[in-house]
């Protein structure tokens, strides 16, 4: 039995869907897939998301069993961000006031507001005055359900490159002028205040815009990105698990603790790396060399993602590309979260 009979046997239609699609690359116009498109309100991973949906197009923290301090926002970020992957866009009603509620809370500086927890407290002197998080958390939403090129995202992802640093990493924080600390787990290679949270983030963000997946900017955060050659294997397909709901979103500044190697591969295809690239060919090489003898990745904490991590890898691995234009700039370093002090004497 091969991948695509076991992923066309799962119970979801929307998987089902994007497996015609993106996988098989059946039309549209088909019979199997016209009826399918019929089927995604039925889907559980939509119509709990539906119901659970307030008058005003919000969700709640207590309702997507979400922990974070952001609030409201970040629960409707991140069933848009759900509703988006698997396959629902603009179009739907559920989606555009879903929408709406986001683009009500923006500011006029194309951000979101900072959680009230940071507004309050940080490392610093004073109190954190910026995140990247704070707009990238709602604009990965936004841009997953198609909404990247509607003027208020675009002035949301114009106030983000605004909080690049000069090395091509986004920053922890800043209290005024002051870069927040960067924690171990969070540290960029070859870059003195960038964060793997909020950069992962940001370049998610950018992966999700028809134009500016192919920047300079979205390559040099993805060439810092690449820097960490870790391999957890335990981690393959988290996003995955938790984007479609079977995972836990928790955190804020931790949303990204977790070094996900099927994210990054990922990443890698929408924004043009190649295996050329010795790191994304060893990343693609070790991530094939999990495949179960059936064919799928199984993800053990919750083995029921296991065909939707194995459809995401698929994915992944099918569209990456040999002819693209893709130069690393990044020289291959080991890297350690906690680098080994000398010792003064």
């Amino acid at each position: 039995m091969t991948w695509a009979a076991l992923l066309l046997a799962d119970p979801s239609p929307s998987l089902r869907l994007l497996v015609l699609h993106q996988l098989l690359k059946q039309a549209e116009s088909t019979s199997e897939a016209q009826e399918l498109e019929d089927l995604l309100e039925t889907d559980p991973i939509v119509s709990n998301l539906f119901d659970l949906q307030k008058p005003d197009g919000s969700w709640s923290e207590p309702d997507l069993y979400i922990s974070s301090p952001g609030g409201t926002i970040q629960a409707t970020s991140q069933a848009l961000t759900r509703l988006g992957y698997v396959g629902l866009n603009k179009d739907h009603p559920r989606v555009q006031k879903g929408a709406e509620y986001l683009f009500t809370q923006q500011e006029d500086d194309g951000a979101w507001p900072l959680p009230r927890k940071w507004e309050k407290e940080g490392r610093l002197p004073g109190p954190y005055t910026m995140m990247p998080l704070q707009t990238a958390i709602p604009l990965r939403g936004l841009a997953a359900c198609g909404y990247a090129t509607d003027p208020r995202t675009e002035h949301a992802y114009e106030w983000l490159m605004n909080q690049r640093l000069h090395d091509g990493a986004w920053p922890t924080a800043k209290a005024g002028e002051i870069y927040g600390y960067v924690a171990g787990y969070r540290r960029m290679a070859h870059s003195r205040w960038g964060c793997r949270s909020n950069t992962t983030a940001s370049l998610i963000c950018l992966a999700l815009h028809p134009n500016r997946r192919f920047s300079p900017e979205a390559r040099r955060a993805l060439d810092m990105l690449l820097g960490r050659e870790t391999r957890e294997r335990q981690n393959i397909g988290f996003e995955v698990a938790r984007t479609i709901g079977v995972e836990q979103s928790r955190g804020y500044l931790t949303f990204f603790a977790k070094f996900d190697l099927a994210l990054v591969l990922d990443l890698c295809w929408r924004i043009g790396a190649n295996i050329g690239d010795e790191r994304v060919a060893d990343l693609a090489g070790f991530i094939s060399s999990m495949k179960g003898p059936y064919g799928l990745w199984e993800y053990n904490p919750h083995p029921e993602a296991s065909r939707w991590v194995t459809f995401d890898i698929l994915r992944s691995l099918s569209n990456l590309d040999k002819s693209t234009d893709w130069v690393s700039l990044e020289p291959r370093t080991p890297f350690q979260p906690y680098p080994k002090r000398e010792k003064r004497f």
